[in-house]
């Protein structure tokens, strides 16, 4: 089976509405002259939503933590954190 999933890099939410009970999250990228322009579209079920907002939560929580530690563990201020994977 070929993997089909599309990655999309998108630093900030362009617009959202919901229509007939499905949420729709314009994505945008900052652009030329820092303006931010559609990237992609995430469509979600409305039920669904309150699950994928706590997901996106509970990672944030996460890399925060994670972040804290590093910093913690590592001399410089200013250093960049390591890259890091959450199951």
């Amino acid at each position: 089976m070929s993997d089909t999933r599309t990655t999309i890099f998108a630093d900030g939410i362009l617009d959202a509405s919901v229509t007939y009970g499905v949420a729709r999250l314009t994505l945008a990228q900052t652009g030329a002259e820092g303006k931010p322009t559609p990237c992609g579209q995430l469509v979600v079920p409305l039920t669904q939503l309150p699950s994928l907002v706590t997901s996106l939560s509970g990672l944030l929580k996460q890399v925060e933590a994670r972040m804290k530690e590093q910093q913690a563990a590592s001399a410089p201020e200013n250093a960049a954190p390591a890259a890091f994977r959450f199951g």
